[in-house]
């Protein structure tokens, strides 16, 4: 299925009649005002979905950040969502979909076969012209059958061994992987043997994600070749799930390390690297 919708697109699929479920993802790290954002102007027929409760369950510090949800509790918001089975589904942020690019990969995971991200979000929507409305929404709800399994993950040790037979992509922001600045976890730097990639640089102007071949060539300029086995984190694998639309729009497949540097990082006895190159490696 497409990683990508356009709002001219989605329209026209709305205009038809053609059943779509719409889910607005409004969340951006430290700032608390998603749902208002959404009550205040959204898709029209658009679920505010909450990445906190939602798409992740709390957990340990050993956990990370947003640890992937319980399968029975997530069938419960997906069918809360108004998805039912066969459904397309389009999932949207403010913010280049890369809270959006979550719930993507969610689903995806869960076996909804049928998630696209609406490229350019809700920016892309209104430069189209199109209609926002306000309040909140209420689906009806569906009957869709959630299986976890359908994309690949790796837990904290394999994450630490894949550079040994795989590429792992660190999809943080340059001076998180070199070590300089940590906002959000105990320790800063990266596992060492990652690449960094940071999710940002998938984007062109507007948030809009890079034509495939400019995808293609950003992933095989850090060392991703097709048969390659890649995986992905980030600070707390909401970041890194964008960073696997983009490998698949390009072509590329990729596995998520959920638990991300937030699960890593709360293990002292684990190993941190940091500068550019990870020249410098603490047990």
């Amino acid at each position: 299925m497409p990683v990508l919708t356009t709002a001219d697109e989605l329209a026209a699929r709305l205009s038809a009649g053609t059943r779509t479920v719409l889910l607005d993802v409004r969340w951006v790290l430290g700032d608390p005002h998603g749902r208002e954002d959404y009550l205040a102007g959204h898709l029209p027929g658009a679920v505010f979905v909450d990445m906190d409760t939602e798409l992740a369950r709390h957990g340990e510090p050993r956990d990370g950040r947003h640890p992937l949800p319980a399968e029975a509790d997530f069938q419960a918001t997906v069918r809360r969502w108004g998805i039912n089975a066969g459904d397309t589904v389009v999932v949207y942020d403010d913010a280049g979909s890369a809270a959006a690019a979550r719930a993507w990969w969610l689903l995806g995971y869960a076996g909804i076969e049928d998630v696209r991200l609406l490229d350019g979000g809700l920016a892309a929507w209104r430069a189209a012209g199109q209609p926002l409305t306000q309040g909140e929404v209420k689906a009806e709800p569906g009957d869709a059958v959630v299986r976890f399994g359908a994309k690949a993950t790796v837990d904290t040790q394999g994450a630490g061994e894949w550079p040994g037979h795989g590429i792992l992509l660190d999809a943080r922001a340059g001076e998180r992987y070199r070590g300089e600045s940590e906002p959000m976890d105990p320790r800063a730097g990266h596992i060492p043997g990652a690449v960094s990639a940071p999710t940002m640089e998938n984007l062109a102007a507007g948030k809009t994600f890079l034509p495939a071949a400019q995808l293609r060539e950003r992933f095989a300029a850090l060392g991703v070749r097709d048969g390659a086995e890649v995986a992905v984190y980030c600070g707390s694998g909401v970041t890194a799930a964008h960073q696997i639309a983009a490998l698949e729009i390009a072509g590329f497949t990729a596995t998520l390390y959920p638990g991300s540097w937030s699960a890593w990082s709360n293990r002292p006895e684990l190993p941190v690297a940091t500068g550019a190159n990870g020249d410098s490696v603490e047990p």
